[in-house]
């Protein structure tokens, strides 16, 4: 079922394409879009899994830190179960994505803008978690006729700075030393010992850890810190739009996740009526939902975390399932 894939392999320094790759990627250069320029996009990393093309295919983008290996199961298994075409992508400065110093949600929006129509994956069911479901709403703000329903997992149009560790994360991810030269095995332990005493979770541990990798004898870390850092601010923020997306949407939570907060203590559960709201909307953020996607839904998935699709993923792809019905 895999039709096509692009991936870069990261060198010491910045990023380049393996020998097998179609074309040299280069670090881009900063075009944040200001004073009305569209910013320039990147080519991103994407894995693509055939299916019908009268169907809207599904269209996956991961939160950060993460990459496009976080759904390939899932990927895999909505594939077999609905028939369609299933596309996972590296966001820029995540995965075999290349590098740059634009980190904003327009530009990662612009991304797709222009990888999805030279797929011919528009319409699509887009379903972005966390920084991905950010890029998934702006884009679907942006461009509508792009989307044919849109869900966005654990994350609202609304600024999370309050309720993210990921600053600490980028600080304990900065100050890692690890020698050259060492046993791949001795440097992810090396490097879990230096995030403990800041990173508690052992999960969240896990999840950072993914993204070390051995280059030329090298032990670095394959997201750009760097550019991360610098806009995180930005990251956890949502950019101010007047316009609103008029097609379904689904505001898909972790019912043990404090990035949407609830206005009560209960939760709704699997399976909740498609059409209603959850006793658990936030009385903060439901107006800037209902206001930018009058035909919202909610839907909480009980025993969930921040990372829905990791921590319950039957649920995760019935309330997916559900939606498409």
């Amino acid at each position: 079922m895999l039709r096509w894939t692009r991936s870069w392999r990261i060198p010491h320094r910045g990023l380049r394409p393996s020998d097998s790759s179609p074309a040299r990627v280069e670090v881009a250069p900063s075009s944040s879009g200001g004073d009305g320029a569209k910013p320039r996009s990147v080519p991103l990393s994407y894995t693509l899994l055939d299916g019908e093309a009268t169907l809207p295919a599904l269209v996956f983008l991961h939160g950060l830190f993460g990459c496009k290996n976080n759904f390939n199961s899932i990927a895999k298994s909505l594939a077999q179960r609905t028939g369609r075409r299933v596309l996972t992508v590296d966001a820029r400065n995540h995965g075999d994505s290349p590098h740059s110093p634009d980190m904003s949600y327009e530009a990662m929006s612009q991304d797709l803008q222009d990888l999805l129509p030279h797929l011919d994956l528009g319409p699509c069911v887009l379903i972005g978690h966390s920084m991905g479901g950010k890029t998934a709403m702006l884009l679907a703000l942006q461009r509508p006729e792009l989307v044919e329903r849109l869900i966005a997992v654990d994350i609202s149009p609304k600024e999370t700075t309050t309720v993210s560790d990921f600053p600490h994360y980028m600080a304990a991810m900065k100050a890692i030393h690890i020698p050259d030269e060492v046993p791949r095995s001795r440097a992810r332990k090396l490097a879990e010992d230096q995030l403990r005493p800041v990173i508690q979770d052992v999960s969240v541990r896990q999840f950072l850890l993914t993204n070390l990798v051995e280059v030329d004898g090298h032990f670095l870390w394959r997201v750009n810190l760097e550019a991360l850092a610098q806009h995180v601010d930005k990251i956890m923020t949502f950019p101010w739009r007047r316009e609103s997306y008029p097609g379904p949407t689904l505001f898909l939570l972790g019912g043990n996740s404090g990035f949407v907060p609830s206005s009560s203590p209960h939760v709704s559960t699997l399976p909740l009526p498609l059409g209603a709201c959850s006793s658990g909307d936030s009385p903060s953020h439901h107006p800037e939902i209902r206001r930018l996607f009058p035909r919202a839904q909610m839907q909480t998935v009980p025993n969930a975390g921040h990372w829905v699709h990791a921590d319950c993923p039957q649920d995760f792809m019935a309330a997916i399932q559900g939606f498409l019905a």
